[in-house]
């Protein structure tokens, strides 16, 4: 058995107001939720430090995006340390709809991770494979391509969490099946060991992300390679609570 400590990350992306994230928030401090799982939520940027404020200190806060550099004339960007000076300590990167909505590079994943790893910041780095790509039998290819350019720029793996999220099942309704999950995570659990170290690939906690719900979530969560998920939508709904219980 995996002494990996199973992990739940709520990506609220661009929902809510402050009326709406106060009652998520309230069912999150009052719910019953597995004292073993590291539960995370990522509010909108502008709500990081109003959700801090509310939420339970148990629970972290994280950044859905951050630049790879401090400050600047860069208009629309937060820094890491925007992030940490509003009570953050986690950042999303590469989320999918990062690398396909707006067409964020591999490079440029890669040096967003280094920097707010430099920054102290803990990190959530996103892979996955297209519709089109699964289907051409290239996910492994298309996911080791991503893992490399984040790995490249890792200099803490103990402050590093993957999230490997099929694009194909992100808000789609479609999820991988457990073994679909399950067969990935082990592939890179192989590659960590292979081209960083035995012992990254055994400590490094793989999320799953892609149309988790309350009613996959335990099946999904039982897979020995699986350590917890990534939740788009359903991290907005009473549901979550489940998710985050699903190892109870």
């Amino acid at each position: 058995m995996s002494n990996r400590k199973f992990f739940v990350g709520g990506n609220w992306k661009m929902n809510g107001d402050k009326q709406t994230l106060e009652g998520i928030i309230k069912g999150l401090n009052d719910g019953a939720l597995d004292p073993k799982a590291e539960v995370v939520v990522a509010p909108p940027t502008i709500y990081i430090e109003f959700t801090r404020s509310k939420l339970k200190k148990e629970i972290g806060v994280a950044a859905q995006n951050c630049y790879k550099v401090a400050s600047g004339a860069f208009t629309g960007e937060v820094s890491p340390g925007m992030v940490k000076d509003c009570g953050g300590t986690w950042v999303i990167l590469g989320h999918s709809e990062r690398r396909h909505v707006f067409n964020e590079p591999d490079e440029l994943i890669g040096q967003k991770v280094k920097f707010a790893l430099e920054q102290g910041m803990n990190l959530i780095p996103c892979i996955g494979e297209k519709l089109d790509e699964r289907e051409a039998n290239k996910t492994e290819e298309v996911v080791f391509r991503q893992m490399k350019h984040i790995a490249d720029n890792v200099s803490d793996w103990k402050r590093v969490v993957i999230a490997y999220e099929p694009v194909w099942a992100i808000g789609t309704g479609k999820t991988a099946t457990p073994d679909q999950a399950q067969d990935v995570h082990k592939s890179l659990r192989g590659w960590l060991a292979k081209n960083v170290s035995e012992e990254v690939a055994h400590s490094t906690r793989i999320l799953y992300g892609g149309s988790v719900t309350g009613n996959n979530c335990k099946e999904l969560a039982g897979k020995p390679d699986v350590d917890g998920f990534l939740v788009g939508g359903a991290s907005l709904k009473p549901e979550f609570i489940t998710i985050i219980n699903a190892k109870k």
